[in-house]
C-alpha cells in the first residue's frame, strides 16, 4: 500500500513539472508566429537592411567621396521638388527638412565646402539660419533654451527657390561581401535667389543634413517617378537608395580641396574629367575580378551590336569581305588538296616503275648464268 502511494505521488510530481514546460513550448510557438507575422509585414529590402551586418572601418578597403549637384529642372530629379506645396500627395523634400528643423527633431550642419564636420561643434542654430535667409518664424509652445522649437508657415518656406541640391556620395569597397556600394551620406539644399536689382540668380548652399538622420522622415513620403504611372509606389528613401537621381560631379575629395571648376576652367576639359571619373567609378567593381569566357563573349557581342547600329553599311561590307575571304580560302584549300593528291599519284607511279626495272635486270642476270 505504501509503495503504491509512493508511485502515485511520484507520477503526480512528474506531471506537475511537465505541464509548465509544455505550456512554455506553446507560448514560444505563439511568439514565433507573431514574429513571423511582423516580418511578413516588413518589405524585403528593409528587412535585408536590418539583417545586413554593418561594415567596420577595417572592412572598408577603398573609398571615394564624390560631390554632385542635382538640378531639379531635370526629369529624374523632379520628385524632389513636387508637390510645390503640401497637399493630398504629401510634401516635398525641402518642406520635410524645414518642418523637422523647426520642431528640433532634425540636426543641420554648416556648409564648409569640402571640409564638412558632422559634429555638435558645427551644428547650425536654427534661428540664426532663419535670420540669415530671411525666413519668418515664431517660437512654438513649450520651446526652451535646451529644446528650442519654432513655428514656420508654409507660405514663408522658400521651397520655390530651392532649385537644386548638393549631395555627398560615398563609394566603398567592402572586403566582407567583395562589393562596391554607393550611398548618399548627406544632402544640402541650395537656394537660388536674385538680388534687389534682379539679374541671374545666385546659389546659396544652406546647410548639410545627414541622410541617416533624415531617413525616418522620408521613408513614409511617396513620390511620383513616372508621368505614365500616377500611383505613389516609391518613397524618398528608396529614391535615394536606388540612385534614381541624376547629378553632375562638381567636386571630389582631394588634398587641395579644389572643385572641378577650379581644376579645369575649360568646359570641355572639365566635361572630359567628369566622364572619366564616372567611368572609373562604374568600372571599379567590374575590374576587381577577371571576366570569364562567357562574359568576354557577351562583351564582344555587345560591341558588335553597337558598331552595327552606328555604321550598318560598314558591317555589311565586312560581312561580304568575310564571305569572299571564306570562299577564297575554301577554293585555295581545295586546290592545295588536289595538288597534293596529284603529287602523291606521281610519286607512286615513279616508285612502281623503279621496282619493275630492278626486277627485270635481276631476271636478265639470272638467265645469263
Amino acid at each position: 500500500m505504501m509503495k503504491a502511494l509512493k508511485y502515485i505521488s511520484a507520477a503526480l510530481l512528474i506531471a506537475a513539472f511537465a505541464l509548465p514546460s509544455q505550456a512554455q513550448v506553446v507560448k514560444k510557438k505563439k511568439d514565433s508566429d507573431k514574429e513571423k507575422q511582423k516580418s511578413e509585414q516588413v518589405s524585403d529590402r528593409l528587412q535585408a537592411r536590418f539583417e545586413q551586418k554593418k561594415a567596420s572601418d577595417s572592412d572598408i578597403q577603398w573609398q571615394r567621396i564624390i560631390y554632385r549637384s542635382l538640378d531639379l529642372n531635370k526629369a529624374e530629379n523632379m520628385p524632389l521638388y513636387y508637390p510645390e506645396e503640401p497637399g493630398a500627395d504629401g510634401m516635398n523634400l525641402f518642406f520635410i527638412i524645414m518642418k523637422n528643423l523647426a520642431n528640433n527633431s532634425l540636426s543641420a550642419y554648416e556648409y564648409l565646402d569640402g571640409r564638412e564636420m558632422f559634429t555638435d561643434e558645427y551644428r547650425v542654430k536654427v534661428s540664426d539660419m532663419f535670420d540669415r535667409f530671411h525666413i519668418l518664424y515664431d517660437k512654438a509652445k513649450g520651446s526652451s533654451e535646451k529644446n528650442p522649437k519654432y513655428v514656420v508657415e508654409n507660405a514663408d518656406i522658400p521651397a520655390n527657390e530651392v532649385l537644386s541640391y548638393y549631395i555627398l556620395e560615398k563609394y566603398e569597397f567592402n572586403r566582407l561581401n567583395s562589393k562596391v556600394t554607393r550611398k548618399v551620406d548627406a544632402i544640402c539644399p541650395v537656394l537660388h535667389r536674385s538680388d534687389d536689382f534682379g539679374g541671374e540668380a545666385i546659389k546659396y548652399p544652406m546647410f548639410w543634413v545627414k541622410m541617416s538622420d533624415l531617413r525616418p522622415f522620408i521613408v513614409n513620403q511617396y513620390v511620383f517617378t513616372d508621368n505614365d504611372n500616377n500611383l505613389l509606389k516609391t518613397n524618398l528613401d528608396d529614391y535615394f537608395a536606388d540612385n534614381n537621381y541624376k547629378g553632375e560631379i562638381y567636386k571630389y575629395k582631394n588634398l587641395r580641396n579644389l572643385s572641378m571648376m577650379q581644376m579645369f576652367p575649360d568646359e570641355t576639359k572639365r566635361k572630359h574629367a567628369q566622364d572619366s571619373i564616372e567611368k572609373r567609378l562604374a568600372s571599379f567593381d567590374a575590374n576587381i575580378w577577371v571576366p570569364s569566357r562567357e562574359e568576354l563573349q557577351e562583351m564582344a557581342a555587345k560591341r558588335d551590336s553597337i558598331e552595327a547600329a552606328k555604321n550598318p553599311e560598314e558591317v555589311k561590307d565586312k560581312k561580304n569581305d568575310n564571305k569572299h575571304s571564306t570562299v577564297r580560302s575554301t577554293r585555295a584549300k581545295s586546290k592545295r588538296a588536289e595538288s597534293k593528291s596529284d603529287s602523291k599519284k606521281k610519286e607512286t607511279k615513279v616508285k612502281t616503275t623503279k621496282v619493275k626495272t630492278s626486277s627485270n635486270a635481276a631476271r636478265s642476270v639470272r638467265r645469263r648464268k
